[in-house]
């Protein structure tokens, strides 16, 4: 204290190491960057797989005109699907389809195959089909908490038959990978229908649960000057 009696003004506090302010600015450079550099290096793998994979098509041409052309294989891909959908659309190769297709149902492995691959594409695929277009509460693994789901359809005949219960059935995915998880059969009274997309649902289990549904992902940090 001074001679009057005043409390003496306190002392700055002594400024930040410079070796600790550039750690600090460095790691936040650093995940600035992951943030930038990780998603995109996924989405360019997944580009660069769905590329390959098209490009396949190609070997429908004979080596000897098959064009060299990166990336051709992608025009021919989708081409083909349009050639195919207005095949179908039509009445002759609609027939013509199911008669190529009543041809594999006789072959016992690839029956099971394409079968079990058919009835997928057509869930996710046609226009009437009611599957993950709710997004759903389940309480799971037990009582008291509560895990994301997707309906995955409308109820089963067989399940109601044996039940005797109208059971919705319920996809739980896992995180961060939701082609895994869980098909259950669950009572609707016992489900909490949520007003939230499909998309948002998906990012929000992607994300671990960072990416809450109705939130923008969070800007990338800004590193101080």
């Amino acid at each position: 204290m001074s001679d009057l009696g005043e409390p003496l003004p306190e002392a700055p506090p002594p400024p930040e190491p410079a070796p600790r302010l550039l750690r600090v600015v460095l790691r936040q450079w650093f995940f600035a960057g992951l943030l930038i550099w990780v998603p995109l290096a996924a989405t360019l793998l997944v580009i660069r797989f769905l590329i390959g994979l098209l490009d396949t098509s190609l070997l429908l041409i004979p080596p000897s005109l098959r064009p060299d052309f990166p990336g051709l294989g992608v025009f021919l891909s989708v081409g083909l699907v349009f050639g195919t959908g207005a095949l179908a659309a039509n009445y002759l190769g609609g027939r013509l389809l199911h008669w190529a297709e009543e041809m594999l149902f006789r072959i016992p492995l690839v029956r099971t195959l394409y079968g079990g691959v058919k009835k997928l594409a057509e869930t996710l695929f046609s226009r009437e089909s009611t599957a993950f277009k709710r997004v759903v509460l389940i309480e799971w693994p037990r009582a008291g908490l509560w895990t994301i789901g997707f309906q995955a359809g409308d109820p089963l005949k067989v399940v109601r038959e044996a039940t005797g219960q109208d059971l919705i059935p319920v996809f739980v995915p896992t995180t961060p990978n939701p082609t895994g998880g869980f098909i259950m059969q669950v009572p609707a009274a016992e489900l909490k229908f949520l007003d939230v997309t499909v998309e948002e649902g998906m990012r929000y289990i992607i994300s671990l649960g960072v990416v809450a549904p109705g939130i923008t992902p969070p800007a990338l940090p800004v590193a101080p000057r």
